[in-house]
């Protein structure tokens, strides 16, 4: 052995080495998560001399380890091999993650790249990154090619105009690659590459490379020429986009594909707007009533899902004209989907219509919708009825609106009940404390007993949030003694649910409740021969001096009977009941 290396000075980077042979993939991975550890202890020097030159010949290995050695390198691992000057040592073994077969792991090594050369200088850019990318982009497999494709845009801005000639051609080849993944690459990412052109090299080569994509034979290359589309016309004058890209918007929304039309719908707000108000007007109006139209439900869902949105870039006159009555034909789709997303949108249109409108022409749309057969259409339409109701009131809806939540509320699954408990405080905000008491505060009731736990739990939060929008007084008389009735229930779990309900909105509720109607039924449940709800009482008991200790009164009723109560509970035969009594009495003396 060499004098001057001592057994500590070899023992990083050996252990390294041996846990990076284990045949223990977690071992493995353990042992990249630990190379910053390995790296400060071996010096920036011996980092980049031994370590980073062992890492570079460690892609032979498992792709979650390849890809925690990718994610390692991008996290200012440049720190720990001695600054910013030597980041550009990393390049190489990102250079060879950047080829292998995963596409994970070549997506995070050059995502590590770019954020490296946020931190290299000119000079190291030129003298490494750009080089690495001219190998990437040339590489023998369309892997490297693949990954190369991101690398163009994060340096382009920072070189000198020579070496942007140079990138504008290497991203050009990669546009008309033999092989379909790498032209999909480029079609990912033309659109960041052409913010930082100049508008000269963006109507000449920026141009040139979208329009080669956009009429490429692959669709999966083609549908992610809409981003850079919306990208282009962005930077260009309406003129421009009307002479220039016209064709291409025209191509993308007929497209023989339902995937590229799909991408097309998902986006026409932000064409839209990226295009001007004179475009719109002449030109996208048809293509847009031609996607809610189109034979493909994926696509009239997209399409739904932009109506609003759409509809204000649109005087009044021709919404009620061109979109409404597709809005109309979608509401009779015989898709579940697309009516489910025409519901979670129509009531955006209720404000541009404005309250006469709105009754002509969508009210009956809204009535027909709460009576879909499709659950998520009912929520969705409920769910957004605070738009409608500002423009019309909730009056003309409620008669239609009491059916469908009652029978939402009943259905045999429970996720739709959960989704619409959610809604109750909003609706009781809108229809007011006489039509709620009188049509909803059974039914809210009737959850707390309902056969699963999320619901009961949804439901006595739902208590807590009506009370405070009716206030206290309303909770004392419509809430709190059904809550206490269920305390004597002979099923355990109606006792349970009144425990927790107690807990969940007694901090809504003043003090003059608690004493007076709380406070003596909750201590009876303290001595329930069922453990569980002795323990929850504890929790409650505990929640309750929290919320009262702050006031004289408070203390007093904390002192005279739930200290009491609780010194009794730390005495219980059941451990659980014993732990949650001395936690709450704990607190309660604090």
């Amino acid at each position: 052995m060499d004098p001057g290396f001592s057994p500590e000075n070899i023992a990083p980077i050996a252990i390294l080495m041996d846990e990076l042979r284990s045949e223990d993939v977690q071992l493995r991975l353990n042992a990249i998560h630990s190379i910053p550890t390995i790296a400060l202890a071996l010096g920036p020097d011996r980092a980049r001399a031994e370590l980073v030159s062992f890492l570079q010949e460690s892609v032979d290995d498992e792709d979650e380890v390849l890809l925690a050695l990718a994610e390692e390198l991008g996290r200012n691992f440049h720190e720990y091999i001695g600054g910013k000057e030597y980041a550009h040592v990393l390049l190489g073994p990102l250079e060879n993650l950047s080829s292998v077969e995963e596409t994970l792991v070549r997506d995070k090594a050059a995502e590590s790249i770019t954020k490296i050369a946020a931190v290299l200088s000119q000079a190291q850019l030129e003298g490494y990154y750009i080089p690495l990318v001219k190998r990437l982009s040339s590489g023998e497999w369309f892997t490297s090619r693949t990954s190369s494709a991101s690398l163009y845009s994060a340096v382009y801005a920072r070189v000198s105009s020579t070496i942007q000639d140079e990138l504008r051609t290497g991203f050009t080849a990669l546009s008309i690659d033999d092989t379909p993944m790498v032209r999909r690459a480029a079609a990912k990412w033309l659109g960041p590459l052409l913010t930082h052109l100049s508008q000269n090299h963006l109507l000449s080569d920026g141009l040139h490379i979208y329009r080669r994509l956009q009429s490429d034979d692959q669709d999966s290359v083609r549908l992610l020429t809409i981003e850079d589309l919306i990208i282009l016309a962005q930077r260009m004058s309406p003129a421009e986009v009307k002479e220039q890209l016209l064709k291409q918007i025209r191509n993308s929304i007929v497209d023989k594909s339902w995937r590229v039309r799909y991408m097309a719908a998902s986006h026409f707000n932000e064409l839209a707007e990226a295009v001007g108000a004179e475009l719109v007007r002449e030109e996208l109006i048809g293509h847009y009533v031609q996607l809610l139209k189109d034979n493909e439900a994926e696509v009239r869902t997209a399409a739904a899902g932009q109506i609003p949105g759409f509809s204000k870039l649109l005087d009044k006159e021709v919404v009620l004209a061109r979109i409404v009555p597709c809005v109309r034909d979608l509401s009779q789709d015989s898709s579940q989907h697309v009516r489910a997303a025409l519901a979670s949108q129509i009531s955006g249109l209720a404000p541009l219509l404005g309250s006469e409108s709105t009754i002509e022409h969508l009210l009956p749309l809204f009535l027909h919708l709460l009576k879909d057969d499709f659950p998520e259409v009912r929520l969705n339409i409920i769910s957004k009825l605070e738009t409608v109701n500002t423009v019309i009131g909730i009056e003309l809806l409620s008669d239609s609106l009491l059916p469908a939540i009652v029978e939402l509320a009943e259905d045999k699954s429970w996720r739709v009940r959960q989704a619409i408990i959610e809604y109750i405080p909003l609706l009781a905000n809108q229809l007011g404390k006489p039509f709620f008491d009188e049509q909803l505060g059974n039914l809210c009731m009737s959850w707390l007993g309902d056969t699963v736990y999320s619901i009961r739990e949804a439901a006595t939060v739902n208590l807590k949030k009506l009370t405070e929008v009716f206030g206290v007084e309303w909770a004392r008389v419509a809430i709190v003694p059904k809550v206490m009735g269920m305390g004597q229930h002979p099923n355990y779990l109606f006792r349970m649910t009144t425990v927790q309900a107690i807990t969940t909105i007694t901090p809504s509720l003043d003090l003059g409740i608690v004493r007076a109607d709380i406070i003596g039924p909750l201590l009876v449940l303290a001595n329930d021969p069922i453990p569980n709800i002795r323990f929850n009482v504890a929790k409650s008991l505990e929640v309750l001096a929290m919320t009262y200790k702050s006031s004289k009164e408070g203390r007093d009723l904390i002192q005279q009977q739930v200290i009491p109560a609780l010194e009794q509970q730390r005495n219980d035969q059941d451990a659980d009941v014993r732990y949650f009594a001395a936690r709450a009495l704990h607190k309660a003396q604090v």
